[in-house]
């Protein structure tokens, strides 16, 4: 899942503020509310939730683990600038089965085409709040399999049925 709707990145830049810090704004927590709402509806209980230490990314991250369970944790490895690599090592290192990814867009896309097709180069652009579900029966780049791609409009829509 890419995190929700923050703040505006050059305001933010502008106050000499860093990146890194920037909130999901008020209405952003609100949707991803709805959203992670969505996603316990479509996906049910989840082991754990893995973020990007990056504000938004770890709001984002526990609106997900409220609404389906499971720890949070923080990890380097899903901050934007890491390679898809170190990801799946360390994802190859959980005993958990349902695992949630929460990070940043361009990173999640490039690891997500990564796993599906063991190609560098990303064929998705999530939006914000946009979930994917992956099968991954074996950690390797290429052995991935896309069960479904939910935009944030439909698991907002998932989650008012609830």
């Amino acid at each position: 899942m890419r995190h929700g709707p923050a703040g505006d990145r050059d305001a933010w830049r502008r106050a000499g503020r860093p990146d890194e810090k920037r909130p999901l704004t008020a209405r952003g927590r609100d949707k991803t509310r709805q959203a992670a709402a969505g996603l316990a509806r479509a996906v049910g209980r989840l082991d754990l939730t893995a973020a990007s230490p990056w504000t938004r990314a770890a709001q984002t991250a526990t609106l997900v683990a409220r609404a389906c369970g499971g720890a949070v944790v923080e990890r380097v490895e899903l901050i934007p600038d890491r390679r898809p690599e170190e990801l799946l090592a360390w994802l190859a290192t959980r005993r958990e089965r349902r695992v949630a990814l929460v990070g940043h867009e361009p990173h999640l896309s490039r690891f997500a085409s990564w796993l599906l097709t063991g190609r560098t180069r990303s064929f998705l652009l999530l939006k914000k709040s946009q979930t994917l579900l992956m099968e991954l029966p074996r950690p390797r780049s290429g052995a991935a399999v896309l069960l479904w791609s939910l935009s944030p409009r439909q698991l907002r829509a998932l989650g008012r049925k609830s």
